[in-house]
């Protein structure tokens, strides 16, 4: 009888230190507070990212400091621009996309190599991608899943970052320079505060209708009034 005690508590002590181990790498992975990425082996913090961006492009500092700012990030697939709007600039910058992969439309499946469509969030930012920087879109959200449970479609994918570089399959790739900037005022807003709207062409232009009925999904005008919703367009 002793020794069953003994071996179950021996099998209760392990159990007890896998899990206290899982929870602790999960608070060293994601702190998501302002949507951290972070490892005891990595190369880089958040923090130190942000001290280089900082001595590099002091001003961005300034562009940051209003008190509950609203940072949001417009993509736009026909013309492969990104334009940021944040507390501080007077009037939004615009990125060039350094790279582009898929067609119209949105992300349906896995390995589709298609650029998300919709309104979406950041995660958490990485100070260690393999494109240099990045902020990991909310892809796939509560309507991309019902879409797919309506078609049947299962394995959606994810992994969606904004990120440096030029290469690309299904990302937003932005350039090393721009990165910066957008990851600094995303962790000094704060990832709760950014909305991202990844839209298959710039809509407040005036809304292209042959354009949306190239994209044969039924449910697809829905989403494009979605996206124009969120763009502040009728």
């Amino acid at each position: 009888m002793k020794k069953r005690f003994c071996f179950y508590g021996v099998l209760i002590a392990a159990t007890v230190a896998v899990l206290v181990w899982k929870a602790q790498t999960m608070r060293d992975l994601v702190e998501l507070g302002k949507g951290t990425v972070a490892t005891k082996t990595n190369r880089a913090t958040i923090a130190s990212r942000i001290s280089n961006i900082a001595a590099k492009k002091p001003h961005l500092a300034e562009v940051a400091r209003k008190a509950g700012g609203k940072l949001r990030i417009l993509a736009f697939k026909t013309e492969q621009l990104v334009e940021v709007t944040a507390p501080g600039w007077s009037k939004p910058r615009t990125y060039p996309m350094t790279g582009f992969s898929g067609t119209l439309g949105p992300k349906l499946r896995e390995g589709d190599g298609q650029i998300p469509e919709g309104v979406y969030g950041i995660e958490y930012l990485n100070p260690n991608s393999r494109f240099y920087l990045s902020l990991k879109v909310s892809y796939p959200n509560a309507s991309d899943r019902k879409r797919a449970k309506t078609d049947g479609r299962t394995q959606l994918g994810g992994d969606i970052m904004i990120h440096g570089k030029n290469v690309t399959i299904g990302c937003i790739p932005i350039g090393d320079d721009a990165i910066e900037d957008v990851f600094y005022l995303a962790n000094a807003i704060g990832i709760r505060n950014i909305t991202v709207v990844i839209a298959p062409y710039d809509m407040r232009k005036g809304r292209n209708t042959e354009l949306e009925r190239a994209v044969t999904l039924p449910w697809y005008p829905d989403l494009c009034n979605e996206i124009a919703a969120a763009l502040r367009v009728k």
